[in-house]
């Protein structure tokens, strides 16, 4: 397989990006337009949620530092350890119905979740299908599609599982670590090496697994749009392409975290100049995707302009897109 050419950059679909949401959503301004392109973006993203930073606290059970065995918050540890024997014993208590009722709960979680990855799976074709061809249409895409939509479905289920695996033991052991602080206080110098790295580890894990979550999305999801393959196929292709020229991908990687905080500061910008009212909105399912709709098909049509970048075969756009219809 060709290699991508030299000209490749990351800064030439920036403008196209922009025209292509100009013309889709102002040229001429459909409010039709806008809430039925929003739904597919909002299926698109509807199990898509920002993860909250973790912090963690400088707790010192017992108030003891190594030698100093007076040292003081002694009272608020032994309150704490108070508190979470209460709940032991409550929670060992009534066994009997909170394991049916936790296992229940997991299960239902757990179809929630892969029903919402199926939803996703059907929505980004369907706002691919609206941005790459100009066209507000629900039905059609949602019809057209399936089979790709399906293909993957199925490769996301297989990360996520894949994900689980590898990352839940992981997490399970810095929960049995963080539990033994409470129980057994604080352990040498040397004891905290193991959780540092299971850390790491989960770290490093996390972030390969979001790296192809972030390809799969932004480029082998057009080329199944194009080459009506598989999403293994489209991987392949993927990699195959990018062979020994595995930096072009790191760079577009690199500058979608620029183009990210970029957009995230205009996004706080309109926020501002609306007092807040324009926060209150987005924070509303559906209704904050249609606002963000420029900044939405500004993402998808950038990773579309750059596939182009690769060659006619990889070009979404080579004839000229329709106007924006009224929707389907």
């Amino acid at each position: 397989m060709a290699s991508p050419p030299a000209q490749v950059s990351v800064i030439t679909p920036i403008q196209p990006a922009i025209e292509r949401a100009r013309q889709l959503l102002f040229r001429p301004f459909n409010l039709a337009t806008w809430f039925t392109i929003g739904f597919c973006a909002w299926l698109a993203g509807v199990g898509q949620t920002g993860f909250g930073n973790w912090g963690f606290t400088g707790l010192n059970p017992q108030g003891r530092f190594p030698g100093s065995p007076h040292a003081s918050g002694s009272t608020t540890w032994q309150g704490a350890n108070e508190v979470w024997e209460q709940a032991k014993d409550q929670v060992m208590g009534n066994l009997a119905w909170i394991l049916p009722l936790a296992i229940v709960l997991v299960c239902l979680i757990v179809a929630l979740g892969v029903i919402m990855v199926w939803v996703m799976s059907r929505g980004e074709f369907m706002f691919l299908h609206c941005v790459a061809l100009g066209r507000a249409e629900v039905a059609a895409p949602w019809r057209q599609h399936a089979r790709k939509a399906r293909s993957l479905f199925f490769f996301r289920l297989v990360l996520g599982l894949l994900g689980a695996v590898l990352m839940l033991p992981l997490a399970a052991f810095i929960g049995v670590f963080v539990f033994r602080l409470f129980t057994r206080g604080v352990p040498p110098l040397a004891g905290w090496l193991p959780l540092i790295v299971a850390g790491l580890g989960l770290l490093v894990v996390g972030f390969g697994f979001a790296v192809v979550a972030k390809l799969t999305r932004d480029l082998v999801l057009p080329i199944m749009f194009l080459h009506d393959g598989t999403c293994r196929q489209a991987w392949r292709e993927l990699l195959g392409l990018f062979a020994g020229r595995y930096h072009l991908l790191v760079l577009y990687l690199l500058f979608q975290i620029v183009l990210g905080l970029m957009m995230s500061v205009i996004v706080l910008v309109a926020v501002i100049a609306t007092c807040c009212v324009a926060a209150c909105l987005m924070a509303i399912p559906y209704i904050g995707t249609v606002l963000l709709l420029p900044v939405l098909v500004f993402q998808r049509a950038y990773s579309l302009y750059y596939l182009a970048q690769l060659g006619p075969r990889y070009d979404l756009f080579q004839t000229p897109a329709p106007p924006p219809v009224s929707p389907a």
